[in-house]
């Protein structure tokens, strides 16, 4: 099982916003982890921060540039991007851009949005639930046909490309795998069987029901467009509870295997911390 983490958090109150991400991106890089995620958001939704709206929050692709430069093996994705927020072809670009300079350690988190507050607080484009769908599948189809070098025209509902060109192509082949957020069944869960590498559930607990159930409708549909179901990573987003050590997390995470879930990606309360890192990576040597 992969095991990863993802920064939410980003209120540190000793040294500086820098130097303290950039402790946690070297400890997970060295701790052998999979990939680190960050949020990407413009405002602090996390609801175990202080004073959300308030605290401290850094814009998602930039902060993955930064990563870049401060680890040499992790993967670096959002978990995940709103659609809508960036016109597509400037979203593609800074996924791009982030798999280049970091030589194809990219991951492409992407999903419909859905912080309403965040959005008129801010002024940021939250369009009504079912347009902010169709915005997603043009995105992605967008994408990938700037990462195929197609330069023919893409004429979308929403969006128009008279020539979309990515210069130079990203390093992953075919293209930094595709992450798609949420398990809805009418329009996610088609999405990811159409378009994903990844999805990704959530340790709700009910004892695996309802996972079992999302990743059953999604082989269904994965069956019903002649895809393999094995194609797509399954993961399990779950929370390292405080002073939980590793050999419980490992337990607690081994029990998502029968589940089937390739891959944890782990969120703490309050900013993560080295120890909290060593804690995550001790639990994944146990898992591999």
């Amino acid at each position: 099982m992969k095991t990863s983490i993802s920064v939410t958090n980003f209120s540190w109150r000793d040294g500086t916003m820098a130097e303290r991400l950039g402790e946690i991106a070297e400890a997970a890089d060295a701790g052998g982890l999979d990939a680190l995620w960050v949020a990407d958001h413009v405002l602090q939704t996390d609801p175990y921060g202080a004073r959300p709206h308030e605290t401290e929050m850094l814009e998602s692709w930039t902060t993955l540039g930064y990563l870049a430069a401060r680890t040499s093996r992790i993967r670096l994705g959002t978990l995940v991007s709103a659609a809508t927020f960036r016109p597509p072809a400037l979203l593609v670009k800074a996924v791009t851009t982030l798999d280049v300079i970091s030589g194809g350690r990219a991951l492409f988190g992407i999903g419909a949005g859905y912080q309403a507050d965040e959005a008129t607080a801010m002024g940021l484009p939250l369009p009504p639930l079912p347009e902010r769908f169709d915005r997603l599948e043009e995105t992605l189809q967008i994408a990938l046909r700037l990462w195929t070098g197609d330069t023919r025209p893409y004429r979308g509902k929403h969006y128009a490309l008279n020539t979309p060109v990515c210069s130079p192509l990203p390093v992953s082949r075919p293209h930094p795998p595709i992450l798609i957020g949420g398990t809805g069944e009418k329009r996610t869960l088609p999405l990811v069987a159409r378009y994903a590498d990844a999805c990704n559930v959530f340790d709700t607990p009910d004892g695996g029901e309802t996972t079992r159930r999302k990743l059953a409708v999604l082989r269904g549909l994965c069956e019903g467009i002649g895809r393999p179901y094995e194609e797509i990573e399954k993961i399990m987003a779950t929370r390292l509870q405080p002073g939980e050590s590793a050999a419980a997390f490992a337990d607690r995470c081994a029990a998502f295997t029968p589940l089937g879930i390739d891959h944890v990606v782990v969120l703490t309360t309050g900013p993560w911390t080295p120890e909290t890192v060593d804690t995550v990576a001790q639990a994944a040597r146990r898992l591999t």
